[in-house]
């Protein structure tokens, strides 16, 4: 658990490091999100994922991981989670699945304290930060997240889907926190 404790230290510098690099680009062609359809009247036909965290803002700072919120998981309670469950629930995408249509507007908001992508993905993997990736049991790495773009929180995204068909997007930071949008013909 120590050893682990270590490289969570070590991999959110590497986060740190990351998030202030803004010439990183992202490939979100279209949002998803858990279980929502898009809205039928009022010619709002906007959908948003929310990428979510719980992170201390004080613990998660003392250990180099920037987080603006006030009190929720410490880094110490993340650490011990990831070991545990190889994932940590409070970081995630909300909804997990959304269903929409060719034309709708598919949008991404980070509504968590700390730094996410919303990037899609041919296959779910692991994201950028190997630590994380070990933890979560995931040995095969996303090609997509080498060119992910981080979303302070409070950034978003959005783009009009296009094309039918069913699209994965995940969080290269915290590679559990995934969506599938399913894009239905006008």
């Amino acid at each position: 658990m120590r050893l682990m404790f270590s490289t969570l230290v070590a991999a959110a510098a590497v986060v740190t490091a990351g998030c202030s690099d803004t010439s990183m680009s992202t490939n979100p062609s279209r949002l998803s999100s858990s279980s929502i359809s898009a809205d039928k009247g009022g010619g709002d036909r906007t959908k948003t994922v929310k990428l979510m965290d719980e992170c201390d803002g004080a613990s998660f700072t003392a250990n180099g991981v920037p987080c603006n919120r006030n009190g929720g998981i410490t880094f110490e309670q993340f650490g011990a989670q990831l070991a545990r469950l190889h994932e940590v629930p409070e970081w995630r995408f909300n909804p997990g699945t959304v269903n929409i249509r060719v034309g709708d507007v598919l949008a991404s908001l980070n509504a968590g304290g700390e730094a996410h992508t919303f990037t899609e993905v041919a296959n779910f993997g692991g994201g950028i930060i190997p630590a994380l990736n070990a933890a979560a049991g995931l040995t095969t790495v996303a090609p997509e997240c080498r060119e992910a773009r981080f979303l302070p929180p409070g950034a978003g995204t959005s783009e009009v889907a296009d094309e039918a068909g069913d699209e994965k997007y995940q969080c290269c930071i915290h590679p559990w926190m995934r969506t599938v949008v399913h894009v239905a013909e006008k």
